[in-house]
């Protein structure tokens, strides 16, 4: 593992339009808050890949389950139904999508009330077994950027390039704050959504199955003290200097089953 810091904004490893990136998987892990959707989106639309929130297939599934009545804490009743709903993922950074059975659910997975129960559904072996596979499938043979909590450990250990966004706990907490406030949400506090991400980062370090927790060859980049544009800039970097002879070669030379 290898820990970045802070760097200046330079633009490098943008590659020129039509440039071989078609096997390239970048995996973005870290806890909530870090800048990881910003910034692998960010990533996504420079390179011209492909992109994809898993984390928003495990709000998609927390949904569903609330939908039919199931309580998330049920871990029995949750495995069992894990299987039925459909849910179909969009790859466009530019309009990410995610429909549950045919229906939309971009907006309600964001609220508070899945928010408070993703932990919990995501922590079933069942729920990861099936959305894993899903996600597998979409990976394909590469020429996207995945964000979540278990890319480089389990969801794509061999992809191209491994990165780990942290930021202080104070800065996260400042960040959802933001971002909630800007989307409309219920009245929150910078000190509530910190203790709320303190309770979700329990919950997904210390789970059985998949923690979050950083692979083997990640590079661990601080982002509290940049913004989005230096993450995005680093990350780049780091594309150019670690990924781009795999690139043309493929991720470690492993193939995902295309969906």
């Amino acid at each position: 593992m290898e820990r970045r810091g802070p760097q200046g904004p330079s633009g490098a490893g943008q590659r020129g339009e039509g440039e071989a990136v078609a096997g390239l998987v970048v995996a973005m892990d870290g806890p909530s808050g870090s800048g990881k959707s910003s910034a692998s989106r960010g990533v996504a639309k420079a390179l011209g890949l492909r992109y994809l929130d898993t984390g928003a297939m495990y709000r998609a599934m927390t949904w569903w389950v609330l939908e039919q009545g199931v309580d998330p804490a049920d871990t029995d009743a949750v495995a069992a139904r894990a299987v039925e709903p459909e849910i179909v993922s969009g790859t466009d950074p530019d309009a990410p999508s995610i429909h549950v059975d045919g229906v939309d659910v971009a907006g309600p997975i964001r609220g508070a009330r899945v928010t408070g129960a993703v932990s919990q559904v995501a922590a079933v072996p069942e729920v990861r077994a099936r959305l894993v596979a899903l996600q597998r499938q979409i990976i394909g043979d590469g020429g996207i950027v995945v964000e979540g909590r278990d890319i480089g450990t389990v969801v794509a250990p061999d992809a191209t390039l491994k990165i780990y966004l942290t930021a202080s706990a104070e800065a996260r907490a400042q960040r959802r704050h933001a971002e909630l406030s800007g989307g409309g949400a219920e009245a929150t506090t910078v000190e509530a959504q910190q203790a709320e991400l303190a309770r979700r980062d329990k919950l997904d370090s210390t789970r059985k199955t998949d923690p979050l927790s950083l692979a083997d060859g990640a590079i661990e980049l601080d982002t509290t003290a940049l913004d989005l544009e230096q993450v995005i800039a680093e990350v780049l970097r780091l594309v150019e200097e670690r990924g781009g002879s795999a690139a043309r070669s493929g991720p470690g030379g492993h193939h995902y089953e295309r969906a």
